[in-house]
């Protein structure tokens, strides 16, 4: 099973308990939204959050923006009635928290085949000590699961560390991550930064997760979301080199050789690959922006 490439640079958690802010999410410039009925809503909201979203989606009005939405944990009151009211509504995936292990991903995917959703891909999120150390089986328990999201507040909380502006603590939980995801063929998405007014560390925070092979950020106000869109979106000098050095090998291997030089760089097979990726991406990110202009 594959999945087309798509856009994940900004992912906004959207509160389903606030028919203003779903409403809003459709004008904003966030590649993905994600309808949260999870841990920020309060328990006396749950319910009706519930009928929130499910509203929403329904009625439609996202575009091509990424609609997914965060279910309840499986073990919480709430949880296995949300994938039942969910599952069929229309989102383009269901986020899973608190996963831990190949069994509970197969755990999830059952109650989401059993409410309906056979066909409806999976996100799972990874925000703990156990999570991370048991990454590789989480990515490799499901073909369904399209993206790894990273909660990195609530892993920084469990490690007993501190927020940092350099994300010391984190560095190697954010590298496993990637490792399993590029492994097996995941997307991976970067946890969020909840000081929303530093945006000098936010900034920091989606160029390092970018340059360390992050897809994109997740996000907690439309302020940040610019920030994300222009760090994780290939620069058009990156798409014209990608060009350069694709025409330049197939001229090259033409002629004979199995490598060139292009712009005092050593350009191999596997440079090609990486340059068709961003070249699609950045064509995938151009059609989707023409709704946001």
């Amino acid at each position: 099973m594959s999945y087309p490439l798509r856009p994940r640079r900004s992912m906004l958690y959207v509160p389903g308990c606030n028919t203003h802010y779903l409403d809003r999410a459709r004008t904003l410039a966030a590649d993905s939204v994600i309808l949260d009925l999870g841990d920020p809503i309060l328990v006396d909201a749950k319910i009706q959050s519930r009928d929130n979203v499910v509203q929403a989606v329904k009625q439609g009005g996202y575009g091509k923006r990424e609609v997914v939405i965060r279910v309840n944990d499986l073990d919480s009151i709430w949880g296995h009635d949300d994938i039942k009211a969910v599952a069929t509504v229309g989102a383009d995936a269901i986020l899973f928290p608190n996963i831990e292990s190949r069994e509970d991903v197969l755990r999830a995917q059952q109650l989401l085949d059993d409410a309906g959703g056979k066909d409806v891909p999976m996100m799972v999120m990874i925000e703990s000590p156990l999570a991370v150390l048991n990454v590789k089986e989480i990515a490799a328990a499901s073909e369904r699961v399209i993206c790894m999201v990273m909660a990195t507040s609530d892993l920084i909380s469990q490690l007993h560390a501190r927020v940092t502006h350099e994300r010391s603590a984190i560095l190697t939980s954010l590298s496993l991550v990637i490792l399993a995801a590029r492994a097996y063929g995941k997307g991976v998405i970067d946890g969020i930064t909840s000081d929303f007014k530093n945006m000098h560390s936010f900034e920091y925070a989606c160029r390092l997760g970018r340059d360390i092979g992050m897809d994109g950020k997740s996000l907690v106000h439309p302020a940040q979301i610019a920030y994300c869109n222009d760090a994780y979106t290939p620069q058009r000098a990156e798409v014209a080199h990608a060009r350069l050095i694709i025409k330049a090998l197939k001229e090259a291997n033409e002629a004979g050789h199995g490598t060139v030089v292009v712009n005092d760089k050593l350009v191999e097979h596997h440079h090609i690959k990486a340059a068709q990726r961003l070249i699609r991406l950045a064509e995938a990110i151009s059609e989707l922006e023409e709704e946001f202009i």
